[in-house]
């Protein structure tokens, strides 16, 4: 039974159309995925649901009653209640209940149990009591609480007290306690360490209701929808499955559909050629065939697939880079305290030219703090930092303050490479989504999105071989995200990055180092062998023996071996590429032939061969370009 229903829904304002036939149902249950790129319209659509806009066209009808639940509706002001007192609130009608029976129990023990309306009120608010989770109220606050990274010290804090980030994760709180039918989160884990979104994935996941939930995070949305919907082009798609599979359905529909409109326009071209040649003809006949041929092209017109425009994206490639020595960073003993509180002791790091390390741990651990010790901003406590050879550092800030100003766009990036005529800085803003009059945007005002597309085209014009990033896609959208991933998994250098994005590290990272109760510990693989490392428990968490160095004939003989696999490989990946040409080019030819073309299930089948065929042709391929480092 459908809940909210979204009947050909638009909105347009008189500069800008946002949405345009949008058509969806929300059903008991559903828990729905909503993605889309940066200004797509996604917390536009949540405030036509709320009732904060009226659509220009379209209904949008909820059934009787529905408890509806969304962040601003739970909005925490500047008072100097606590935290805990402030998420109390949710639970103002059981707490009042609480209040009268204990009103009620005092007046049963005054007359000794001697009023029998006194004795059937108490029954009564006990029962609706118990049964609204009056017993466990207190507990689920502080463990939701707990849930969301407060602390027990926090949560006595005044609100007035909280940032901004602490201000949205206690409006969650609020929130998920609060129970709705229909709840709508925009960004939920925007301000979550790794372990806060893994139990809010968990409370998601076990949650009666029904769930429309934009984000950006694509581990959180594979984990907790399962369905998605995608605005683009203030048009609306949706398929069943989390974020992963919607993807390759989306890929395989695009595929098959733009084959499909390609088939028919060349056929619309070829009936265009016979029409033109029976008008040469001058004759009645002709006419009357060419007026039979005109109809043909309007009922293939009418019948081709509708071709989802391709929304502009980043281009965004790191550019040649000076080679650095194999030793990048080696840091020792490194330690540092504040107010007598240690954020990490006796820490050390050795990275090597081509590793991609990502430092994981909660909020406040001290991973923004290491990485400014290890760029010479912070002081340590103890330990000393020591750069290899040639080493040429690149620095991503996760707030970008320093570009806080008003300088517009255009001058960001002049005064900073004024060898850079206009011409060649307005092509590369171009690329970064910055055209026409954007590149007259005073920086101060541009949204955290922006401002992280500008710092890293300046990333990207420094060239450094060794990059140092914290939190980079925090303020990007799917699609930019995606295209970073693609540009650092081609970085020819080093990396070291901060990031909560789960889906980010598995993609990238080499090792991992976790901190954990003020050490840190290296955990070879991506997040996934982090994961499992922690699953593992107590006996995962034991360090590994000290090794025995070996000595130099063993390191040569290790060595020899290791080129002898590595040139065997390459071998390997050289014939099967050259087989993988092969049966797309067969698969492709069969794919041209008339018969084919008229069985869907064949083209399918087949299309969905080559996407196969084209994936492992491109992990075989960076795998040849890692072999060959």
């Amino acid at each position: 039974m459908s809940i909210l229903n979204c009947q050909n829904v638009s909105l347009s304002f008189p500069d800008k159309e946002v949405l345009r036939n949008i058509t969806f149902s929300v059903e008991k249950g559903d828990k729905i995925g909503l993605i889309g790129s940066n200004g797509s319209g996604k917390t536009t659509l949540f405030r036509l649901i709320t009732g904060a806009l009226e659509p220009t066209d379209g209904k949008i009808f909820m059934s009787a009653d529905l408890k509806l639940g969304f962040v601003e509706q739970h909005a925490c002001g500047d008072s100097d209640v606590s935290v805990y007192d402030e998420l109390l609130t949710v639970f103002a009608p059981l707490m009042e209940m609480e209040r009268r029976l204990e009103e009620v129990h005092r007046k049963v023990e005054l007359t000794d149990g001697k009023v029998p309306e006194y004795l059937h009120l108490q029954e009564e608010l006990t029962t609706a009591f118990q049964s609204g989770g009056g017993l466990t109220y207190v507990s689920r606050a502080h463990s939701t609480l707990q849930g969301l990274g407060f602390t027990r010290e926090e949560e006595a804090l005044p609100v007035s007290a909280l940032s901004g980030g602490q201000r949205t994760k206690l409006a969650l709180g609020k929130l998920l306690l609060s129970e709705p039918e229909l709840m709508l989160l925009d960004e939920p884990t925007n301000h979550l360490d790794i372990t806060s979104t893994e139990w809010l994935e968990d409370f998601l996941s076990k949650y009666q209701g029904a769930l429309l939930v934009v984000s950006h995070d694509r581990y959180f949305l594979d984990k907790v929808t399962s369905s998605t919907m995608e605005l683009t082009a203030c048009r609306l798609y949706s398929a069943p499955g989390s974020y992963s599979t919607y993807m390759k359905t989306k890929a395989l529909r695009y595929e098959t559909d733009k084959r499909e409109y390609e088939k028919g326009m060349l056929e619309i071209k070829r009936i265009e050629k016979m029409i033109e040649q029976q008008k040469q003809f001058n004759q009645e006949r002709n006419y009357v065939t060419i007026a039979s041929k005109e109809k043909q092209i309007e009922r293939i017109r009418a019948s081709l697939p509708e071709l989802p425009p391709r929304e502009k994206e980043m281009r965004l490639r790191f550019s040649e880079i000076v080679r650095s020595g194999d030793e990048v960073l080696h840091a020792e003993g490194l330690s540092k305290a504040y107010d007598g509180k240690a954020l990490f002791r006796d820490a050390s790091l050795d990275l090597r030219r081509g590793d991609r390390v990502f430092l994981l741990g909660p909020n406040g651990c001290g991973k923004t703090t290491l990485l400014g010790v290890l760029l010479g901003k912070v002081t340590p406590d103890a330990g000393f930092v020591h750069f290899g050879q040639n080493v040429k550092v690149g620095y991503f800030e996760q707030t970008q303050r320093e570009m806080m100003h008003d300088k517009t766009v255009l001058y960001e990036i002049y005064d900073e490479f004024p060898s850079l005529t206009v011409p060649e800085i307005r092509s590369l803003l171009a690329a970064f989504l910055f055209r026409g009059d954007e590149i007259e945007k005073n920086m101060r005002t541009l949204s955290g999105g922006e401002r992280a597309r500008v710092a890293l085209l300046k990333l990207i014009l420094r060239k450094p071989n060794f990059l140092i990033l914290d939190e980079p896609t925090n303020h990007l959208d799917l699609a930019s995200r995606e295209i970073l991933e693609e540009a650092l998994a081609s970085f020819e250098g080093t990396i070291l990055c901060v990031s909560h994005d789960r889906y980010f590290v598995n993609r990238l990272a080499t090792s991992v180092m976790s901190f954990r109760d003020g050490t840190i510990s290296k955990i070879e693989g991506n997040y996934d062998a982090y994961l499992a490392l922690l699953q593992a428990g107590p006996a995962g968490d034991k360090k590994p023996a000290a090794e025995k160095k070996p000595n130099a004939y063993q390191l040569r003989k290790e060595t020899e071996r290791a080129e002898r696999l590595r040139v065997s490989r390459l071998k390997k990946i050289d014939a099967r590429l050259n087989e993988i040409e092969a049966e797309k080019g067969a698969i492709e030819a069969d794919l041209s032939t008339p018969e084919t073309a008229a069985d869907y299930e064949k083209v399918l089948r087949l299309t969905a061969a080559v996407g196969a065929l084209d994936a492992e042709r491109e992990s075989l391929e960076e795998e040849w370009l890692t072999l060959n480092e």
